[in-house]
């Protein structure tokens, strides 16, 4: 089946109040609020759309450097979801497969939501279907509302509603799947004879009920799957929709989380059965984590983390980017940032990778190879490595590779002054 998918992303996001990141560039545990919805629609669709506008190139830049199918439309000036949708007409002028339209706000939608919706689609032999969902709340949601014979009849945004249309609690989602060669006309025959002047989206449902099209609406029972983030306050609720239902995955897969209540990772974190993730750990992007590990309490792993089998991660320990290899362990209060630790490899508490440079601002990478012993409070500055079963003493500063089976180690000699308090207080 030919699929595209149009996501709708020009919006300023007012009430989020910042000047500086684009509503949906946004984060959830390390990932943008964008790159949430672009994730679940690209092994569904052949070739994404982002509709762009408001600070357009900082979200060009980010669909570009890390979505090779996906394509940036802008959209100028910002006429209403309808306009933004048209502006892919000419991109799809002889396309007759199905089209996707998601906003890039609404992170918690799941890829099998999506093909659900796909199939629900195809199977009423609908032309057009809209995604809908029941609120006990439905404010600020545009309301479905149906024919006599429980049909889709149109839509109506709710600065448009009657008092009667406001107290229908289904509402529309803001996910579509259209056949394009039936409704592509719509986008040019739209008007703007509503509250707001605009182009609105939800108009091609009653275009597509005066062209005699099979038009249908899709009732999503997870309504948190359609939460919007229009507001900080939106984030933080949805940050934690979203946790609660990672937790549960990993626990159903056999991963033992302490205390969820204090305890979030994210959804790209891979973990093997019969971990333990202690309290007050924060694992966020991309990570891979063993079977029998022990991860914190206070641990932190920012992302790009592969972590194998057997291993412990101490209390108030801070991965970035780096392996750490089977039975290894590392000591609470260290930091190992863009670093390769080997097998059977001790790091002692306090131990530091110094992985960047300011003056250059470039970061290098640490390599510490099998059973490397590394004493507490030691700093390793990086590019540097140490090889097979090297010791490095407490309190050193390594600067220089070390050689297999080595001792290495920079303190000072100690010196003491026997009666020195004594005399001072004199």
């Amino acid at each position: 089946m030919d699929i595209k998918a149009v996501i709708l992303a020009a919006g300023k996001g007012t009430r989020m109040k910042s000047e500086s990141t684009p509503k949906v560039l946004h984060e959830i545990m390390g990932k943008s609020l964008l790159g949430y919805v672009l994730d679940n629609v690209k092994t569904i669709a052949n070739e994404e759309f982002v509709i762009v506008g408001h600070q357009s190139e900082k979200v060009e830049k980010f669909v570009n450097d890390n979505y090779d199918n996906a394509k940036t439309v802008l959209q100028t000036p910002q006429l209403g979801t309808g306009h933004a949708v048209s502006m892919v007409c000419p991109y799809l002028e002889n396309f007759e497969g199905l089209v996707l339209i998601l906003c890039g706000d609404t992170p918690l939608i799941k890829e099998e939501t999506l093909r659900e919706f796909i199939e629900f689609h195809s199977n009423s032999n609908s032309d057009l279907t809209v995604m809908s969902t029941i609120f006990d709340n439905p404010a600020n949601y545009g309301r479905i509302i149906r024919e006599s014979d429980n049909s889709l009849k149109c839509i109506v945004e709710e600065k448009d509603a009657t008092a009667e249309q406001k107290a229908v609690k289904e509402v529309n989602a803001g996910i579509y799947c259209l056949n394009w060669g039936k409704i592509k006309n719509a986008f040019s025959q739209l008007k703007t004879n509503n509250a707001q002047g605009e182009y609105y989206l939800t108009d091609i449902i009653s275009w597509g009920k005066e062209q005699k099209l099979n038009v249908n609406a899709y009732i999503l029972e997870d309504s948190d799957e359609i939460y919007g983030i229009n507001s900080r306050s939106n984030l933080s609720t949805a940050t934690k929709i979203m946790n609660a239902r990672n937790l549960e995955k990993y626990m159903a897969q056999g991963v033992t989380i302490v205390d969820p209540d204090s305890t979030w990772i994210s959804e790209d974190t891979l973990i093997g059965q019969d971990t333990i993730i202690y309290p007050a750990t924060y694992i966020e992007g991309k990570n891979t984590i063993g079977k029998n590990c022990k991860i914190g309490p206070c641990a932190h792993l920012r992302g790009g983390v592969e972590v194998c089998d057997n291993v412990k991660v101490g209390n108030f320990v801070e991965v970035k980017k780096a392996k750490i290899s089977s039975n290894t362990n590392v000591g609470h209060l260290s930091y190992i940032g863009d670093a390769e630790l080997g097998e059977r490899v001790n790091i002692g508490a306090g131990t530091i990778t110094a992985n960047y440079d300011p003056i250059s601002k470039t970061k290098s990478k640490t390599v510490l190879k099998d059973d490397v012993k590394i004493g507490s409070n030691t700093v390793l500055v990086a590019p540097v490595t140490v090889e097979e079963g090297a010791n490095v003493g407490a309190g050193s500063v390594i600067t220089k590779n070390i050689t297999k089976w080595a001792l290495a180690i920079t303190r000072a000699p100690l010196r003491v002054l026997e009666d020195w308090v004594q005399r001072r207080l004199k």
